[in-house]
């Protein structure tokens, strides 16, 4: 993992966000940054305000309140395409991908590549997912088969590729790992720590402990649309977490992990 220097210009950050449903505030008042190379996790339980938080930087919900800087400069996010074209891009629980359809299909759908005949050229479309996806994976092989018949880590790689493959600088994964197996959700956490060393800054929102401590360098909670805790990881512990998420506090007389041991 890398760890950011403060000194840098941030990625992405997102400023006094505020998002309301008539009299909810499911997100009120939320400021969160990424810098280059950073895996940063978004916590919550469900209905705290973290994937609605998510969906604004992805275009895929326009906030009441607030700005969105991209490397320093205000963006206005209102589309999806508004936030691709920033270099944003989501991967999603369902990984929202086309079953009947093989690896370089999926990882082309909406933005296939043409010969100069305007057909579709199948054979560079093969090729350059090869490329991609052997980046990620040297060992990936079945790109002619429908995904539908691959196992669930072999889909998220696919997924990622996508991503990557249009020059991503932000990627927003939705709970990568769940229902997958522990080799499969070792792969996908090699697969991140790969990412962030490539400078790709990572938001993974997650409900898994392990992976939280396993693959950030940073932490943000959410509690009933506010923003209640942002700390190093080495700062905190599950048990802190644990407490920001359910409580929306840290414990009694707490001092950060990393200075309890000078």
């Amino acid at each position: 993992m890398a760890t950011a220097s403060q000194t840098n210009t941030p990625l992405v950050e997102m400023i006094d966000i505020e998002k309301h449903f008539g009299g909810v505030r499911a997100v009120n008042g939320v400021s969160l940054d990424l810098f280059p190379g950073e895996v940063v996790g978004v916590l919550g339980h469900n209905g705290a305000g973290k994937s609605c938080l998510m969906r604004i930087l992805s275009g895929a919900m326009i906030p009441n309140e607030g700005r969105i800087k991209v490397g320093g400069e205000d963006k206005t996010i209102h589309t999806p395409h508004d936030a691709r074209d920033c270099g944003i891009e989501t991967i999603y629980q369902s990984l929202a991908l086309a079953d009947h359809l093989d690896a370089p299909a999926n990882l082309f759908l909406g933005r296939e590549l043409k010969t100069r005949f305007g057909n579709l050229d199948e054979k560079r479309m093969m090729e350059e997912a090869a490329k991609v996806l052997h980046r990620l994976n040297p060992n990936f092989k079945n790109l002619s088969d429908p995904v539908s018949s691959l196992s669930g880590g072999q889909r998220q790689v696919i997924a990622i590729a996508r991503a990557i493959y249009f020059n991503v600088k932000i990627l927003i994964m939705d709970e990568p790992t769940a229902a997958l197996g522990p080799s499969e959700t070792a792969m996908v956490g090699e697969l991140i720590r790969h990412l962030s060393s490539e400078g790709i800054g990572i938001l993974l929102v997650s409900h898994d402990m392990h992976d939280v401590f396993e693959l950030c360098d940073r932490i943000m909670v959410m509690n009933k649309g506010h923003m209640v805790g942002a700390h190093p990881i080495d700062e905190v512990s599950k048990d802190d977490v644990l407490s920001l998420i359910i409580k929306g506090g840290l414990p009694d007389g707490w001092t950060p992990r990393n200075k309890q041991l000078n």
